[in-house]
């Protein structure tokens, strides 16, 4: 008998119906539908909630999750045992008693579970908050979302058709300054605005080459694969070195560009572009890395306006000052968001103001900490709750990922992209669009 882990995408839908999942899980899920309505849920409940993925940006999740008090988490889910009992330790110490399962669909079977946060590597993003909506799940998926412009379509449609909440995590959109220096853009307070342009920089080392070999006996790889063709273990893939292959990752762009890019976005107040062109490499080491170190993204959208990325993944210095920003240039001065807040120049460069956001800490590795997630959290289970207006829906956010997604199809391909700005979609370039979705492991093609 196939273990329920090992159980493909396509076999576990077909269970819904039946509500088996695979020995052992005989609990029927919760069926969605274009039709069913959100529950609200009584000031006294808490939002049940599973936490999909323990790694970097799964822990701070669930500690920020466990630290509010209308959240309770009750799953840890990750295929590494090891990483999953970490997080349920963590959780615990906060006074919580969540469980830990290698497989997250045997979370989706709990009538305590009420919503999936989704912190795995991107090839997972969209297939899993697929398969929680389709069991009645709400959705919080960490960015980008989706592993390819098809994917990203799904999951907008998808959300729409069973009716669910669902939050991308560009917590950006949640903090105050940051959202107070956008509005200051939007209004004029810089002139017209023709341009704007995101950065990010860091001093990454080589990857190595890989040495293949059998898994660690606490990782169940198989499983960790999930949606993604098979490929051979090697040493130098888990648990980060994933976002540099094509097969698992989107690059830098789709790692920590998409934060940039979704706030130039959100800035110039544009949705999809009209011109897409990459130049980029992998120059600084000889390694299995295949995503680009050096990139330089330009996307041209209607109305004259136009957005550039720098990413520069093997050199810290960056622009501004910062290793991560975003900066509007209009006819009477610009405006820089930095950290949690802004900076206001006049159009001879001067500083004019500088606001800062007054959140705790820095913005590390896993994230900005909890001081600044927690609004975006907070936003998400309130929508949930009461029905209060999410900051980052799918849909939004997805016009963000685009951006990354076609940044890449411009790089693999080669060649400068012209896209239609109604649909997102590459015109009159077959090549390009074969890369608009991928080849999925049988069985794990997501589907509405």
């Amino acid at each position: 008998m196939i273990r329920p882990e090992h159980t493909s995408r396509r076999t576990f839908v077909k269970t819904l119906a039946s509500g088996a999942v695979g020995a052992g899980l005989t609990a029927t899920l919760p069926a969605a539908s274009a039709a069913s309505p959100l529950r609200r849920m009584p000031p006294t409940e808490r939002v049940g909630v599973a936490i999909v993925g323990a790694g970097g940006r799964g822990t701070p999740l669930a500690e920020g999750f466990a630290r509010l008090d209308v959240a309770e988490v009750v799953f840890v889910c990750d295929p590494d045992a090891q990483r999953a009992a970490e997080v349920v330790g963590k959780v615990s110490a906060l006074g919580q008693r969540p469980r830990a399962v290698a497989d997250f669909r045997r979370a989706l079977e709990s009538a305590d579970v009420d919503a999936v946060v989704i912190a795995t590597p991107d090839h997972w993003h969209t297939p899993a908050a697929m398969l929680a909506m389709q069991a009645g799940k709400h959705v919080y998926v960490e960015k980008p979302a989706s592993h390819n412009a098809r994917e990203g379509e799904l999951i907008v449609e998808a959300s729409r058709r069973y009716s669910r909440v669902v939050q991308m995590g560009n917590q950006r959109r949640s903090w105050p300054k940051v959202a107070e220096g956008i509005e200051r853009v939007r209004r004029g307070d810089i002139g017209p605005v023709h341009y704007a342009r995101g950065w990010y920089a860091n001093a990454r080392d080589s990857i190595g080459v890989g040495k293949r070999g059998p898994a660690p006996s606490h990782l169940d790889y198989e499983l960790w694969q999930g949606p993604a063709p098979r490929e051979p273990f090697r040493d130098n893939i888990l648990h980060y070195n994933w976002h540099w292959f094509w097969n698992w990752g989107t690059g830098e762009v789709g790692n920590n560009g998409v934060h940039a890019l979704d706030l130039c976005r959100w800035g110039l107040d544009v949705d999809r572009p009209i011109r897409v062109t990459s130049t980029a490499g992998r120059y600084y080491w000889d390694d299995d890395q295949e995503t680009p170190d050096t990139q330089v993204l330009t996307f041209e959208f209607p109305d004259e306006r136009t957005i550039a990325w720098e990413g520069m993944s093997c050199n810290r210095r960056g622009i501004e000052g910062s290793g991560f920003g975003a900066s509007f240039h209009g006819r009477d001065g610009a405006l820089v968001i930095e950290g949690f807040g802004y900076a206001l120049y006049d159009r001879a460069g001067k500083l004019v103001e500088k606001v800062t956001g007054g959140e705790a800490g820095e913005i590390g590795v896993t994230g900005p900490g909890f001081a600044a997630d927690r609004a975006h959290l907070e936003n998400f289970l309130a929508a949930i709750r009461s029905g209060e207006r999410l900051r980052a829906p799918i849909d939004d956010g997805q016009r963000s990922t685009l951006l990354c997604h076609l940044g890449n199809i411009a790089h693999r391909t080669g060649r400068t992209l012209r896209v239609d700005p109604a649909s997102g979609h590459i015109l009159d370039d077959a090549e390009a669009m074969q890369l608009w979705s991928r080849t999925y492991a049988p069985g794990w093609e997501p589907s509405l």
